[in-house]
C-alpha cells in the first residue's frame, strides 16, 4: 500500500514459527500467529483499529459512566467516545503516536507520555514491550507517576480471540469463581457474584454455544506461578490459544463479540481482556491504583499456543 497505514510504522517480531505485529498508533497488537496459525482476529494493515481490537487500554480500562469522575479533589471530564451508551472507554491513548525505545526480530518496546489535560490532571510515563520466543508472546506494562501529587491509574487490554470459526462452535475455560454486574449506580463498588450453577461458570471449560458474553469475570484460580489462564479450543481443528495473565491484573473482561460492526464479523471471535480493575473504577474506586510520585506499576500478560 502507498502512504503511511493509518495505525501507523507497523513492527513485526518473529520467533521460529511465531509471529506479530505491533502498531505504532497506540502500541496495539494488530496481528499475532503462533506455531504458524492465527491465533487472533485483528486487522488489516490499510485499516485503524474497529472495536478495540488489539489495544492497549490506559489510563483506564473499559467505561468510565458519563465520562466525569474526581480524584484528589480534582474534577475531570474525559471525551465521551460512547456517547449511546453515555460513558467515556477504553482509556486515552490508543490513538495517540508511541515512540519506538528499542526494536529486535523478537521484540519491540514503546513508549507513551501522558501529559495533564481536561480529562486527566496528572503525568504519567507508560511502556508496553512485546517479546516473542519458543513459549510465545509476553507483553510487558509499566507506568510511571512522572508528577508531582499521587495519580489514579488502571490498565487493561483488548486483544481478540480467534481460531478461524465460528464462537459458537468453539470450547472456553475462564478460571473465575465470580462475575461482577455493573452496578445500577455506577459509583458504587461492584458487587461479585458466584458463577457456580449459572451460564458464566466455565472454571472447567465447556462449549460456549450460544452463550452471550459481555462479561467482567474476578476471583481467578491462578498456578504455582501466579498466572490465571484462560483456553479457547477449537475441537473441530484441535488447535487453541491460551492467554495468561500475572497477578497484577485481577479481572477478565470476556466479550463474545455480539456487537461488532460489520455484522458478519460478529461472533467471530471472543475478545479477552486483561484488567487491573472494573468498569467505573475511576468513580467506584474499586480496586483502583493509586500512584505516589515517582511510583511505578508493573504487569505482564501473553499468548500461548495450544
Amino acid at each position: 500500500m502507498s502512504g503511511t497505514p493509518p495505525s501507523g510504522r507497523q513492527y513485526r517480531i518473529m520467533a521460529g514459527d511465531h509471529e506479530a505485529v505491533v502498531t505504532q498508533v497506540g502500541a496495539g497488537l494488530r496481528q499475532c500467529t503462533l506455531d504458524g496459525r492465527a491465533v487472533l482476529d485483528g486487522f488489516a494493515e490499510s485499516e485503524r483499529s474497529p472495536d478495540g481490537r488489539g489495544q492497549v487500554l490506559a489510563p483506564f480500562p473499559n467505561r468510565i459512566a458519563d465520562g466525569r469522575y474526581t480524584f484528589g479533589g480534582r474534577t475531570c471530564q474525559v471525551a465521551m467516545d460512547e456517547p449511546e451508551r453515555g460513558n467515556a472507554i477504553h482509556g486515552m491513548v490508543r490513538w495517540l503516536d508511541w515512540t519506538e525505545v528499542s526494536f529486535t526480530e523478537h521484540d519491540v518496546v514503546l513508549a507513551c507520555v501522558l501529559r495533564p489535560q481536561p480529562g486527566y490532571a496528572w503525568e504519567l510515563s507508560l511502556q508496553v514491550g512485546y517479546h516473542l520466543d519458543h513459549d510465545g508472546l509476553r507483553v510487558a506494562s509499566s507506568a510511571t507517576n512522572t508528577g508531582t501529587e499521587p495519580a489514579p491509574f488502571g490498565m487493561g487490554f483488548h486483544p481478540y480471540l480467534g481460531l478461524g470459526a465460528a464462537v459458537d462452535g468453539l470450547e472456553m475455560l475462564v478460571p473465575a469463581g465470580t462475575h461482577s454486574p455493573v452496578p445500577d449506580d455506577r459509583d458504587e463498588r461492584p458487587v461479585p457474584v458466584d458463577v457456580t450453577g449459572t451460564p458464566l461458570d466455565f472454571r472447567s471449560g465447556r462449549a460456549v454455544g450460544s452463550t452471550v458474553l459481555d462479561t467482567v469475570f474476578g476471583d481467578l484460580a491462578r498456578g504455582a506461578d501466579g498466572r490465571a489462564v484462560v483456553h479457547l479450543l477449537d475441537p473441530a481443528s484441535a488447535q487453541g490459544v491460551r492467554l495468561w495473565v500475572d497477578e497484577s491484573f485481577g479481572y477478565l473482561m470476556v466479550y463474545s463479540g455480539d456487537g461488532v460492526l460489520p455484522v458478519e464479523r460478529r461472533r467471530q471471535a471472543v475478545a479477552v481482556e486483561p484488567m487491573t480493575c472494573p468498569p467505573h473504577a475511576f468513580r467506584s474506586g474499586a480496586d483502583l491504583v493509586t500512584l505516589a510520585p515517582g511510583e511505578s506499576w508493573t504487569g505482564t500478560w501473553g499468548l500461548a499456543a495450544g
